[in-house]
Order: structure tokens, then sequence, then C-alpha cells
């Protein structure tokens, strides 16, 4: 896995931060159905071509199912409507850090890009299995990290009243 520099020239950094920062804002719309239904608000968007090809949400609950995590859901969708395993051409935007779980399944899909909004510092893949990506997947943080943390802390904060 790569961290990603800001090294590109002019106004390309600029250019990139706003397109990251819309499609988070499409994965935090995703999160917020999630916790309207009661699931743990994560969202996650699929996007190719500056498209979105795919969008999940945590489902677990509903489902009753562990696996049907956002991204897991994402990356199942945008197989479909690429029509293959792999994904490197693929950026997958995600409101909270992967579980190592769900960075297997990304490190699989060879998904060429993964932006992620808030950390977590518990069960995120970093913590356990940080060399789990593909080697020349890029990895950018912190991309709408406040409005992300904020969705997860209210939503345990009003599990446990």
């Amino acid at each position: 896995m790569k961290q990603e520099k800001n090294q590109c020239a002019g106004g390309a950094v600029a250019e990139q931060a706003a397109k990251d920062a819309e499609f988070m804002r499409k994965a935090l719309i995703e999160a917020e159905t999630a916790r309207d239904a009661g699931e743990i608000p994560v969202g996650a968007v699929i996007v190719c071509g500056g498209r979105i090809i795919s969008r999940a949400h945590n489902l677990t609950e509903t489902l009753n199912d562990v696996t049907a995590h956002a991204e897991m859901l994402a990356i199942t969708s945008a197989a479909n409507a690429m029509g293959g395993k792999f994904l490197p051409e693929c950026t997958l935007y995600v409101t909270v850090e992967p579980c190592p779980m769900c960075a297997g399944a990304i490190g699989w899909a060879r998904i060429g890009r993964v932006v992620y909004g808030a950390a977590d510092d518990k069960r995120g893949y970093t913590r356990y299995a940080p060399d789990v990506l593909h080697p020349k997947t890029t990895v950018a943080t912190g991309v709408l990290e406040e409005e992300c943390r904020r969705l997860m802390q209210e939503f345990f904060a009003d599990k446990r009243r």
C-alpha cells in the first residue's frame, strides 16, 4: 500500500481533493441510510472513469450476515458492473477505515485507490493487517473526516442511551 503524496502540479491536487470530497459526500449519504435502518453507519461508493459504478451501506443487521459490510457489497456490485473481479482502475470511497476482512477483499479485487474518512483505531486494517492491500493500491485518508467521525460517534452515543 502506498500513501498518496501531494506532488501533482498546479491545481491537480486541489481538483483531486474536490473530487474526493464530492464522492465522499455520496458515501456519507449511504452511511446515513444505514444509520436510518439501524445499521452501523458506514457507506461506500466505487468510482471508475469519474462516475459511480456501485454504492452500498452496511446491511449486517438487515441480512443477518456479518460479511455484509458496505465495502464488501460495493465490491460485489462493482465487479458485476465491470464484468470482472479485478478493479484496478477504480477508487473506493468509504466513510470509515476498512476492517481487515474488507481490506482483504479490497486487496483481492486489486482496487487501485482507497479513500476513507475516519480512522478506526479499534478495528481498522492498519492496526491488524497493514500490508493486506494490493501493493499498487494507493490510500488517501481523512477526507471529510470530521463528518464521518461525527456520524459514527452520534450513532453509538444514541445506542448507549
